[in-house]
């Protein structure tokens, strides 16, 4: 039955001349033969248990639904068409019991077009028809029938508001996923332990944390409140909207802490930016006995990644190796980025070129990578060879091609995919794409053309686009269009204070004192205030964090002596300290030590006088690097003989034998 084209008749032929048990012993087997029967159908027997049991079967029709049941896990859609003309040939199509089992065969099977045939010829139906075929609509993501058919029911119970809730949320309709719970909630209906989850999925998707305020309290009423599914999902939804201090509540209240547990709190934590709670939470998550699995990692990896901890990023890598997850294509994708962003792209490359099935997250992660240090023209050959390999770009690899070609001066090259994306593969641009395009044309110089596109583009800008045109200005000196531009972006963030100093900057480079006290006053009255540089470095796995000229550190007096030596050593190379960077009223004395205790430079002296001769420094900066730390760390990479490594706002400077990976383009 199992193999080979199926005719009913011939079975009908085949146990015609069967030679049955007598009565007497058919009624001795009678109380082994359902258990049996059963037992044979759960371990997917379907054939066997038909043969064995066909007189019984042909006498009690509605033993049938547990050999339909039995070939769904075995998705065998030519088992069941076999079923279903047996159904048929046995005269029991017309029972409603056993058709709603075709038709949930059918549904999960993904047939919707034997499903709804079969439903179509059912003489009758009830909700369980109704809710099966619902399920199979949102199975294959058809919302728009099952809605359809959801609306035409004359009754509903809770599976029907259950089913519609989760299938909305699944694909991510969050909006009419809430809706439609409300409107469950108003007539009536319990959710259930799923839908609970799912509409809670749904308000951290939309980041509602109000709604999903509101859903907690129904949480508690309908008894859910110590359930781990709901509580873990309770506690996603809150991390999801901010709400970091909520959601570690729920868990610290759920009575057991199972894995699901350790990964919200571990994701919520990375997802907020508290990657040194990440590593302390997965320490002690393992401690606990529990194994970290590929969600785990994702989100740890992840952290190492934000924090640059390249030695726990190692460590963690070797766990995955342990734990035979370094084949999962999401670990893989955030190895290759956790490699990059710590300043080894050839370890990324590693990782990539090990994949033995790499998807399309994997080659954009390594795209990124790529522009993310410079290297814009194999970000471009790798795209290339992409496309050959026949994977179909997304929004997401056009980006990081786009961010590769600014970041390299690629011009026509970023222009040419802008246009690939919409003509080729019909992608709209969003606006991150647009803003790549902006900062391509305006390291160009193309100011008004960046404007223009701005201006012109079919989605509305934000501050982002505008204050990168804004640094455009100031790398070609022009203050007329500074102000113009620093007025769009203050328009929607009047607290960014990145702008303020831009704008004050290009004042100062222009000599508008007068502009430039006007910014600082409004500044002032508006209480913004300039983000202080941070610079951090992982040695022995410790992090190390400085700002400028910063006391804190435990040797901040040897870091000032040495720092002094090195200037001196430094000039005698050719270093002039650019003090004009230095926008306050004091002598040049000053001025230069201001600028020798920024805080990438205090770092870089911390790395050379506690790290051997000859090994590669990195050190992380949440600012871009000034011109005058550029040229400074130029000249150390020549006169110590080592690779330094800065990893900036916006991209990484591979500093070697006195050169820059960027060629001065940042």
């Amino acid at each position: 039955m199992g193999r080979g084209r199926y005719c009913p008749s011939s079975y009908l032929r085949f146990y015609s001349s069967f030679r049955f048990l007598s009565t007497n012993a058919a009624s001795e087997s009678a109380p082994n033969f359902t258990l049996e029967f059963t037992d044979l159908c759960s371990k997917g027997l379907t054939k066997e248990a038909f043969d064995r049991f066909y007189p019984q079967i042909w006498a009690d029709p509605p033993l049938f639904s547990h050999l339909i049941q039995s070939c769904i896990p075995q998705n065998s859609p030519s088992l069941g068409k076999q079923l279903h003309s047996l159904v048929i040939t046995s005269g029991s199509s017309k029972d409603r019991f056993i058709s709603n089992h075709l038709l949930n065969m059918y549904s999960k099977f993904g047939n919707l077009q034997a499903a709804v045939s079969l439903y179509n010829v059912m003489v009758v139906k009830n909700v369980m028809s109704r809710n099966i075929l619902i399920n199979g609509h949102l199975l294959v993501g058809d919302l728009d029938s099952a809605k359809k058919l959801f609306d035409e029911m004359p009754k509903r119970n809770a599976a029907t508001w259950n089913a519609l809730v989760v299938g909305y949320i699944q694909f991510e309709f969050n909006e009419e996923g809430l809706s439609v719970f409300r409107e469950m909630h108003v007539s009536g209906f319990r959710p259930d332990d799923f839908t609970l989850s799912s509409v809670l999925r749904g308000c951290a998707g939309l980041k509602a944390l109000s709604v999903g305020r509101q859903v907690h309290c129904c949480v508690m009423k309908c008894g859910f409140g110590i359930h781990l599914v709901v509580g873990s999902s309770l506690a996603h939804m809150y991390m999801k909207c901010g709400s970091l201090e909520e959601g570690e509540a729920v868990i610290k209240s759920m009575p057991i802490r199972n894995m699901v547990a350790w990964n919200t709190l571990i994701a919520g934590n990375a997802q907020n930016g508290y990657g040194e709670s990440v590593l302390a939470l997965y320490s002690m998550m393992k401690m606990t006995g529990f194994r970290p699995d590929k969600i785990t990692f994702v989100s740890v990896l992840s952290s190492c990644s934000e924090l640059a901890t390249l030695g726990q990023g190692q460590q963690i890598h070797a766990e995955v190796i342990k734990t035979s997850a370094s084949s999962v294509i999401d670990v893989i994708s955030t190895l290759i980025s956790m490699y990059s962003r710590c300043g080894c792209l050839e370890d990324s490359i590693k990782v990539f070129m090990e994949c033995e099935v790499a998807d399309l997250v994997s080659w954009s992660s390594m795209i990124a990578a790529y522009g993310f240090h410079g290297r814009g023209v194999e970000a471009v050959e790798l795209f290339e060879h992409m496309e050959k390999e026949g994977l179909e770009p997304n929004d997401v690899t056009f980006l990081s091609l786009l961010y590769a070609c600014s970041h390299c001066g690629l011009k026509d090259k970023g222009l040419e995919f802008l246009n690939l994306m919409t003509e080729k593969y019909g992608i709209k641009p969003r606006v991150q794409h647009y803003t790549c395009i902006v900062d391509l044309l305006g390291r160009s110089g193309c100011l008004n053309e960046a404007e223009a596109m701005i201006r012109s583009m079919p989605v509305k800008g934000d501050a982002i686009i505008w204050k990168t045109l804004l640094s455009a200005c100031k790398i070609h000196k022009n203050a007329d269009m500074a102000r113009e531009v620093a007025e769009e972006v203050l328009k929607l963030d009047p607290q960014d204070s990145a702008s303020y100093v831009l704008l004050s900057n290009i004042h100062a480079s222009a000599k508008r004192w007068l502009e430039v006290s006007v910014v600082r006053k409004t500044m002032r009255d508006r209480r913004v205030k300039k983000e202080p540089g941070i610079s951090w470095l992982e040695i022995k796995n410790q992090v190390h964090q400085f700002c400028m000229s910063d006391k804190a550190h435990p040797q901040s007096e040897e870091i000032d002596l040495y720092l002094k030596e090195l200037t001196a050593e430094m000039k005698s190379h050719g270093y002039v300290p650019d003090t004009s960077l230095v926008l306050h009223d004091m002598d040049n004395e000053e001025k230069e030590y201001r600028l020798s205790h920024h805080s990438e430079k205090m770092a870089i002296a911390f790395a050379l006088m506690n790290t051997p001769a000859g090994a590669p420094i990195r050190v992380m900066k949440n600012l871009r690097i000034c011109s005058d730390c550029h040229v400074a760390f130029k000249i150390i990479s020549a006169i110590k003989n080592r690779e330094i490594i800065v990893r900036d706002a916006s991209r990484f400077h591979h500093f070697q034998n006195g050169k820059c990976s960027c060629r001065d383009y940042w």
